[in-house]
């Protein structure tokens, strides 16, 4: 058991029946009445977002979750394989816990968020920028960087990301995965 004096971003505690991660937190003490934390909660499962208060001292349940490196080896029908990289087993997780499975490549180093107590998989999160070489793309034009045009790219796993107009094919890219969007080109 916890109390609200414990919460720091990232922890996950047992909410409504459910997972949740802190995502924002905040102790208020105002002038007159008790002091309370306002939150914003991230349920595991689903993603959604929402903000709770916590009066001053509440006591919370702690979920024992652990971050632990894998790798990417492949992918069958709606299920990702991934090796453990401390004792080499693999397991697979369907795809909807992946954050961006649509950036993921083999041999890609990802964490997958475990909860402790069960063994299962919460989520998986890819780093939070990758590189990608661009399979397909319109031709650019030399020397037309002056506007913040933007155009459709394929890159090797098969996602399309938007980039500037003088990318071309074969280029390596940087991109966010946490936004999909085009960061920076990659000198080789």
């Amino acid at each position: 058991m916890a109390t609200t004096a414990d919460f720091r971003n990232g922890l996950t505690i047992y909410f409504n029946d459910d997972l949740y991660t802190i995502v924002e937190f905040q102790h208020v003490k105002p002038g007159k009445g008790s002091a309370f934390v306002r939150t914003k909660l991230k349920n595991v499962k689903t993603g959604r977002v929402i903000p709770n208060t916590f009066s001053a001292g509440v006591k919370i349940d702690v979920a024992r979750v652990e971050r632990r490196k894998f790798q990417f080896l492949f992918k069958e029908g709606d299920m990702y394989n991934f090796m453990n990289l401390e004792n080499y087993e693999q397991i697979a997780i369907e795809g909807d816990l992946i954050n961006a499975p649509d950036l993921l490549k083999e041999s890609q180093e990802v964490e997958i968020v475990t909860h402790v107590d069960t063994e299962t998989p919460l989520f998986c999160e890819l780093p939070a920028f990758v590189d990608l070489t661009i399979t397909y793309t319109e031709p650019g034009e030399k020397g037309n960087t002056a506007t913040n045009t933007l155009k459709p790219a394929t890159v090797e796993t098969g996602a399309t990301v938007r980039v500037p107009i003088f990318i071309n094919n074969g280029e390596l890219i940087r991109i966010d995965t946490r936004t999909h969007e085009y960061s920076e080109r990659v000198k080789n």
